[in-house]
């Protein structure tokens, strides 16, 4: 049987395949951990990330799905900064559900556009 992280990794190998971040048009990945949100914008062609954050730097406590929102303000914030305006969603395997959507969302509403 396989579980639900082997799974995942399975689907991130196939999407890693099929989308990749452009200096034009990077690729915004996340990671979920279970108390923690991460998320970067990166050139997939030098290898750089150009903008990150992450939940670990919100002071206050919040439920999770409010500190992934703040999470992706933060990165469209941290990426506009940057020259970035436009980017390719990677979440990673995870389902586009919860954490993930309001990160995506609250992204959007910070000028990413994807």
């Amino acid at each position: 049987m396989i579980t639900k992280n082997e799974r995942r990794l399975k689907i991130k190998a196939r999407v890693r395949g099929k989308i990749s971040g452009t200096a034009e048009c990077p690729r915004l990945t996340v990671f979920r951990s279970n108390k923690q949100i991460y998320a970067q914008v990166i050139d997939d062609l030098t290898g750089r990330t150009l903008a990150a954050a992450s939940s670990l730097k919100i002071e206050e406590k919040l439920p999770k799905k409010e500190q992934a929102a703040r999470v992706g303000e933060m990165v469209a914030k941290n990426a506009l900064e940057a020259g970035v305006e436009k980017v390719a969603f990677d979440r990673n395997g995870y389902l586009y559900h919860g954490r993930i959507k309001e990160l995506a969302d609250a992204a959007r509403k910070g000028g990413l556009k994807f």
